[in-house]
């Protein structure tokens, strides 16, 4: 089964309010299977950033990237504001995208 390409941004944490994490990618759900799994070593992996709390699907991988890098730039209280508006209650939403539910 072939899965289309879609470059997306996405903010992961650890836990509500917990620890946050900006990316960008062209395949989400491997992204998040990497993130999950603890595939790549460093900081996700080191600080359990692995719930899925937001993204935002782009046309193409610059638009992508520079939504990630504007981002990156935001204090934790904006990131936080964002999850919430179409989150509210920190929702993994890896859940929907067919991934198993972690254990609190």
């Amino acid at each position: 089964m072939h899965r289309t390409r879609q470059p997306c941004v996405y903010l992961l944490a650890s836990r509500r309010n917990g620890t946050l994490y900006i990316g960008v990618t062209a395949d989400l759900i491997a992204r998040l299977h990497q993130h999950r799994t603890g595939a790549v070593p460093g900081f996700t992996h080191d600080y359990s950033v692995n719930r899925l709390m937001w993204f935002e699907q782009h046309g193409t991988m610059d638009e992508a990237i520079l939504r990630e890098k504007r981002l990156k730039k935001w204090n934790r209280a904006w990131k936080i504001a964002l999850i919430q508006e179409l989150n509210p209650h920190w929702d993994d939403l890896a859940i929907g995208l067919g991934f198993e539910r972690l254990p609190d």
